[in-house]
């Protein structure tokens, strides 16, 4: 049955409406190798030969979150080519690098596009240039546009990882019908849990096309590597008490750094590595730590953390597990602040003491089975934070087994990967 066009002509409306704000915020989203035509679905490089499958991530964690199913993808289907679309600059950077350190068969299988902005004719001109045998969005990339294009060229489209938070949950309960039209195109959905599924049938999603399969995020690559090159950074600084806050967000870092100022009182060679989310603000955030008189290193700048250095700002783009592995313990950012929070599963990966603020909800599915082991710790304030950061240094043996306790829920939540392929396989042309 064929779902009413008329929330898609209104949401279409309102984007040509807003199209100058929407414009002035991709032109600023960019990459000097990419064509900003791109973004209207114009003047796409020549991809590999068909045929063609299609998966879209928004941004940096959702490309790490899906490099396993990425790389599925390409062993299971050696005579299909793999196009990976973002919508930011850094999922494009993140993307590059996920594509230069695969095999070079599958690099030449493999390729990164930025997605077009959700107008109808840019949508088309994507799709039919494209023309791929299926198309695959992460967790809750929903663009109407796009998918209704899909639909009308006969394009297979499956949501995997599916993920809806009960805040954006009632964000896009005002948009039901936009949001029920959008949902009634796709033709599978896999779900990470019962709860995410139960919400996106309320939103209109058919129960017959909704699977739970568990969350990819469980599905990690190897960490040997950056563990190797974290066990060797920490080498070079010497016997120091070292911890790690990464993907911090606006109004973040000045809490950590308080945490930070008391945790010296009691181990006064501490040395915090602070790894800001956006590469934006790295430059913000290295001024913030010089107004605050904090002996400053940046990895960007390659200068030393030497004895004197407090804080080492990680202001590179894609070492957070290599720099997670140089500290004994992780604070995971975006969660003393209420945004919901970031991935806690790359430190537990490492096999080390998490501790996250009580804004998870974004990542509550993951979050629960890590605070159920004890592998991770909540905290709601500086004072908390320094206090459990302390306690690890003070007791080796209980951060190791914080550590043990984040890896074994890891192994035993595994089986997403080969539930989503198979899947996935089912979508695709005999």
């Amino acid at each position: 049955m064929s779902s009413p066009a008329w929330p898609r002509l209104a949401y279409s409306a309102a984007l040509y409406a807003l199209s100058p704000l929407i414009g002035w915020r991709i032109w600023r989203e960019q990459v000097p190798t990419y064509s900003r035509l791109q973004r209207l679905g114009l003047r796409l490089q020549p991809l590999p030969p068909a045929p063609r499958i299609w998966l879209h991530c928004a941004s940096v964690g959702e490309v790490r979150a899906a490099r396993p199913l990425i790389e599925g993808l390409l062993a299971r289907h050696p005579m299909h080519s793999l196009l990976l679309t973002t919508m930011t600059a850094t999922g494009a950077q993140q993307s590059q690098a996920l594509i230069s350190e695969q095999p070079p068969s599958d690099q030449a299988r493999l390729t990164h596009r930025f997605l077009p902005l959700d107008f109808p004719g840019a949508a088309r001109r994507f799709v039919r240039s494209v023309q791929p045998e299926l198309a695959i969005l992460f967790e809750t990339e929903l663009w109407p546009n796009l998918i209704h294009a899909c639909r009308q060229q006969g394009v297979p489209v499956a949501v995997v990882n599916g993920r809806l938070s009960p805040r954006a949950f009632k964000r896009y309960q005002r948009l039901r019908p936009l949001m029920a039209s959008t949902l009634a195109e796709i033709s599978w959905l896999a779900a990470k849990s019962s709860a995410d599924a139960e919400r996106f049938n309320a939103l209109g999603c058919s129960t017959g096309i909704t699977r739970i399969v568990g969350s990819l995020k469980f599905e990690m690559a190897s960490q040997n590597k950056a563990k190797k090159e974290g066990e060797h950074l920490l080498q070079e600084w010497g016997e120091r008490p070292v911890w790690v806050a990464g993907s911090t967000r606006d109004g973040e870092e000045t809490l950590i750094l308080q945490a930070h100022r008391q945790l010296l009182r009691r181990y006064p060679s501490a040395l915090l590595v602070l790894v800001p989310r956006h590469p934006q603000r790295f430059d913000e955030v290295a001024k913030l730590c010089q107004t605050e008189s904090w002996a400053l290193s940046r990895r960007s700048l390659q200068q030393p953390a030497t004895k004197q250095t407090q804080v080492y700002l990680g202001d590179t783009l894609g070492e957070l597990a290599m720099l997670y592995a140089a500290g004994r313990v992780a604070f995971v950012g975006g969660s003393l602040v209420p945004l919901g929070g970031h991935n806690v599963l790359e430190p537990a990966a490492l096999g080390r003491p998490v501790l996250s603020g009580s804004s998870i909800e974004n990542f509550a599915d993951v979050a629960e089975p890590l605070l159920a082991a004890g592998a991770l710790t909540l905290v709601d304030s500086p004072e908390a934070l320094a206090d459990t950061v302390a306690g690890y240094f003070a007791n080796p043996e209980r951060a190791q087994q914080a550590g043990r306790a984040g890896r074994a829920v890891i192994e035993a939540q595994k089986g997403a990967l080969a539930r989503t392929l198979t899947g996935l396989e089912a979508l695709l042309p005999r």
